[in-house]
């Protein structure tokens, strides 16, 4: 019994306990943001999809095209200070907007008469523009964590690995279906004032206690400390002086101090321009190496399960929303959802073993299509249903096609537009 309680204790201890730990209150937050930023912006404009259109567009946008800006900024600095800056910049974000939604729904009617409206306009921009900048350090955070020390804190230990990654994937789905359960009845038995309150507190007492865990990850796990690419960098450094070396000991000191102001002078205006074009550089060498990399046919078909709109994202969100349905069954809804993601990775495993990875992938790919073709055809029916009204109603026609086109044709147009912008942002993710 005492070596069963000391293994128990120490693997609370352990770094990768505290990873899930961290993990856990990263995700919690997240997924309570995600759900109710739609709700807050849908409530905030009158019960119009507006902002919640424009918040989607602007969040895929940026990730697309700051991805690998993103990307390369992990890559290329200490991974306790990526991670302690972004989440820091993600939390701090996310508690600024959630007091700057307090304030505009406690003085909302004088907000809109005070510059005639523009002072709420601003609001609702700002709001937007802080809301994406958490939402570009929460993907910093994400890459950093699951990508990179993850990996680290396994080791060598491929098994390990893949309880770690396993494990992880279950503390998100179970994330998605608590968080929003949990923020959905606040705001429905509350109000979205107490909501935003509730989201802003949580995230001052998740960010100190995840910088005080990620440290604590860090103290434990050595590896940490060192990249890839540091030991290149450092080469460098050591080639650098042993040329400067080289010039005082051939030339004299008049011509050597020469020489090294003309090549400080060089290598400042190299690394000037270098600067100013780097972003630009990065994009196009991030996009041309996932395009040369094998999986990229197999990304861009995963892209196309998301040219749909049937996911809890927050088009979908906001729309359910102004459609009557409150924050509770919206929470519920999404809770649901989660469960059958849960089903479908535990699923994955068993059907993997049995029918291989192949097989699998393909039953994977037509149980998805079943439900999509249902909708479809539902979709179908009704347009059926829609155009025989068409034909025996003469004298309306006009009249039905204009309403027709009013109030689907471009609803449609406009979910579709959206979903495609997300889909390749879930392109660029993964």
């Amino acid at each position: 019994i005492s070596v069963s309680s000391e293994r128990f204790c120490e693997f609370f201890k352990s770094a990768k306990f505290l990873i899930y730990l961290g993990h856990a209150l990263s995700t919690w937050g997240d997924r309570m943001w995600n759900f109710a930023v739609a709700v807050f912006l849908v409530e905030l404009y009158g019960n119009s999809l507006l902002l919640t259109a424009v918040y989607g567009l602007v969040v895929a946008g940026s990730v697309l095209l700051l991805g690998a800006i993103i990307g390369d900024w992990v890559d290329k600095n200490p991974r306790l200070k990526v991670a302690q800056t972004s989440l820091v910049v993600q939390n701090s974000a996310v508690i600024l907007c959630g007091v700057l939604l307090m304030a505009v729904f406690q003085f909302k009617e004088q907000l809109t008469i005070m510059y005639s409206g523009w002072l709420l306009t601003s609001c609702y921009i700002l709001v937007i523009t802080i809301a994406n900048i958490a939402n570009l350090a929460s993907t910093a955070m994400s890459i950093t964590i699951q990508r990179d020390w993850v990996v680290v804190v396994a080791g060598d230990d491929r098994s390990k690995l893949a309880d770690m990654n396993a494990t992880v994937r279950i503390i998100d789905q179970l994330t998605n279906i608590l968080a929003p359960m949990l923020v959905g009845q606040i705001m429905a038995f509350g109000s979205h004032f107490i909501g935003c309150g509730f989201i802003s507190g949580w995230n001052v007492f998740s960010m100190c206690l995840e910088y005080f865990l990620l440290r604590k990850v860090y103290q434990k796990t050595p590896a940490l400390a060192f990249k890839a690419g540091q030991k290149d960098a450092d080469d460098q450094e050591l080639k650098h002086l042993n040329v400067q070396k080289e010039i005082g000991n051939n030339e004299s000191p008049v011509e050597g101090s020469q020489l090294m102001n003309e090549s400080a002078e060089v290598k400042k205006n190299t690394s000037c321009c270098y600067q100013m074009t780097e972003p630009i550089r990065t994009f196009k060498d991030g996009w041309v190496a996932y395009y040369n990399q094998s999986i990229f046919f197999a990304g861009m078909s995963l892209s196309f399960l998301y040219m749909t709109v049937l996911g809890f994202d927050c088009i979908t969100t906001g729309y359910a929303y102004t459609q009557g349905l409150n924050g509770s069954v919206l929470s519920l809804l999404m809770g649901a959802s989660a469960i059958s993601g849960i089903c479908g990775t535990v699923a994955f495993t068993w059907i993997r073993k049995k029918c291989g990875l192949i097989r699998t992938g393909i039953i994977a790919g037509v149980a998805r299509s079943g439900p999509t073709l249902c909708c479809c055809l539902g979709w179908f029916l009704w347009v059926i249903h829609a155009l025989i009204t068409f034909v025996k109603a003469p004298k309306q026609k006009w009249a039905y096609l204009f309403y027709f086109y009013k109030e689907n044709c471009t609803r449609l147009l406009e979910d579709n537009i959206l979903s495609s912008s997300v889909a390749v942002l879930k392109v660029n993710k993964s």
